[in-house]
């Protein structure tokens, strides 16, 4: 079978396809496919046309079908806790400690009798459509349809790096040729030693034949041409939708340019709920609901040429942008869509105002990247979320940090990522418990809204790839008057979130023993904070909400009423608009609803 160590695999053990299955498991498998490719049901009698092959194809599809399910990277479901996971239960091959293995001839289950009844339930089903459609295998960049021939184009583009779509087919192609490559009629399918990959156009660090490393600048110019071809194949007055689904701004970017390069104007944007919550991939992922699918048009003149003689004013493209996200953000919250998905929603509205023009130029006349104008769009949906968190109060009257805070937690809104302080095992993560974004997307709402990273470090954790918000409770030492961010671990007992608890409290009550004066008591604390820390109404809400947290109720009435931090408007609105961005279950969320429960009861 085909090498692939070093590349999809993640251990030196596992160095060909057969490794993936036990003994047993590739001698059903392997017994399954040469009955398979053996078939013969003529009977002597002439059948009809293709007969034959459609039904060893079907059969061949349900080995791959079996193998899905039975190989050493499948798991127990963890939901339900029934069944199997099949080993793509993401576009990965899964990293596991341990596998869960089912007997494929069972009654129940992932079996051989089930892949079959799913097929004939298929070819049931199919059979009543009236109006079938045609494949066929083609380069995307060289169609064989004739130009102007389709009204409408229906594409779910390659992620950019996201998967390794030819290099885990694989996975199938290897079983799909031992049962069919012995066939004279359908051998010619399988000629090649494993399924083509150099012409596939994603981004890959490892060497791909010929073609060698491919970077965002090979899949930049390869899905430019892909898209170009598109859009000849679609009349001038056709559609076209493009699925996107990218959670890196990279992909998002690349995708976006390539779109535009080829001559399609953006003329919407909507997000379509397409992703199971239950899915492997989702489990502690702080990952896209839904699907986007940008509707286009080509930007033709009515006899099919392409049009090239427009040139944008960047001052016009400008004014227009922050109306046009202004129209569709509100829309768009009321339709209950929200966080990131109304962000990247509102893409294709904004792109609009810059795709119908084949170039946008400034008055010195330098032309302005998408990359550029993609700066701009960020910034303008930023501002205009905030202004709805805040119910239309001007975002400015907030520091930085604040308006960061309630940027981030609108942007994942449902979707708690590290917020508990263990990963999945049940060990503390080395990083502190928070909530994470791809930094590339973190910094660009950043820099929409003002703020630099660098200069919150107090704030946001920065980590590889990923920016992690911090939680309220990994803040506290900084939070009262302590230059250290990161509060000590113990080690870790029979339940690690239990521990973090532990830790939290007998961290509050050692800051609370050294700030007291000497001869007090503890559990009195003197309410007064010194330092950069408590500067910011961010803080201050903060520092509220881990009085409370740690039972200090007269300590928190002291900090708020004596101190005169409650009498600050900023920091009632800021408690407002985080109990309802902080994701339900929460310890912020809990905590926060304790400070506003006790607004009444202190005067405000």
């Amino acid at each position: 079978m085909i090498q692939y160590w070093g590349k999809l695999f993640f251990s030196k053990s596992l160095s060909t396809w057969g490794d993936v299955f036990t003994p047993r498991q590739a001698l059903v498998l392997s017994t399954l496919s040469t009955i398979v490719a053996r078939l013969d049901i003529s009977n002597g009698f002439e059948e009809p046309r293709g007969l034959m092959d459609a039904i060893k194809t079907c059969l061949a599809l349900a080995v791959d079908r079996l193998a899905d399910f039975n190989s050493s990277l499948c798991v127990l479901n963890s939901v339900g806790g029934r069944g199997v996971v099949h080993t793509f239960g993401r576009q990965a091959l899964p990293m596991v400690w341990d596998f869960m293995e089912t007997n494929p001839f069972n009654e129940v289950g992932a079996n051989w009798n089930a892949g079959i009844e799913a097929f004939c339930s298929t070819i049931e089903n199919e059979k009543c459509i009236a109006n079938t459609g045609a494949t066929q295998r083609a380069s995307a960049i060289s169609h064989p349809l004739s130009d102007d021939c389709a009204q409408l184009l229906f594409t779910d583009p390659p992620y950019y790096d996201m998967i390794s779509y030819a290099d885990l087919s694989d996975f199938f192609y290897v079983w799909l040729k031992r049962t069919l490559s012995h066939d004279s009629s359908l051998s010619w399918k399988f000629n090649e030693y494993e399924a083509p990959k150099e012409e596939e156009i994603i981004v890959e660090p490892t060497p791909v034949g010929l073609v060698g490393i491919k970077n965002n600048d090979f899949y930049l110019s390869k899905m430019s041409l892909a898209m170009s071809e598109t859009r000849r194949v679609v009349g001038p007055e056709g559609l076209g939708v493009v699925v996107f689904a990218h959670k890196s701004t990279s992909g998002w970017e690349a995708q976006l340019e390539s779109l535009l390069k080829s001559g399609w104007i953006v003329t919407g944007s909507w997000p379509i709920d397409t992703e199971r919550a239950a899915r492997v991939s989702a489990i502690g992922q702080a990952r896209l609901g839904s699907s986007i699918h940008l509707v286009c048009r080509p930007r033709e003149n009515p006899d099919g040429s392409l049009r090239t003689d427009d040139i944008g004013d960047w001052r016009d493209v400008l004014s227009e942008l922050p109306k046009r996200i202004h129209e569709w953000m509100p829309r768009l919250a009321e339709e209950g869509i929200v966080g990131a998905d109304a962000i990247f929603a509102c893409l294709g509205p904004a792109l609009e105002i810059y795709s119908r023009y084949p170039s946008v130029e400034k008055a010195s006349g330098e032309k302005v990247e998408m990359k550029e104008y993609l700066e701009e769009v960020w910034a303008a949906v930023s501002r205009e979320a905030l202004n709805m968190i805040f119910e239309g109060a001007d975002a400015s009257g907030f520091e930085e940090d604040a308006r960061l805070t309630a940027m981030w937690l609108w942007t994942l809104r449902t979707t708690v990522n590290g917020g508990n302080g263990v990963d999945e095992n049940g060990a503390p993560t080395k990083s502190l418990p928070g909530y994470s974004l791809e930094y590339d997307a973190a910094r660009k709402i950043a820099q929409g809204l003002g703020a630099h990273l660098e200069n919150l470090s107090r704030l946001v954790e920065i980590k590889g790839n990923t920016a992690m918000l911090l939680s309220t409770a990994a803040r506290t030492r900084y939070l009262f008057g302590k230059d250290a961010a990161e509060s000590p671990r113990k080690k870790r007992k029979k339940k690690a979130h239990q521990q973090l608890k532990f830790d939290f409290m007998e961290e509050f009550s050692r800051l609370e023993e050294k700030s007291l004066p000497a001869g007090r008591a503890g559990g009195d604390w003197a309410g007064k904070f010194t330092g950069k820390a408590g500067s910011t109404v961010l803080d201050q809400l903060h520092q509220s909400m881990i009085l409370f947290a740690a039972g200090r109720g007269e300590a928190m009435k002291r900090f708020l009423v004596e101190e005169g931090v409650g009498r600050n408007p900023l920091f009632w609105r800021l408690a407002q608009a985080l109990s309802a961005l902080y994701p339900a279950g929460t310890d912020e969320k809990r905590w926060v609803d304790g400070v506003l429960a006790r607004k009444k009861g202190m005067g405000f």
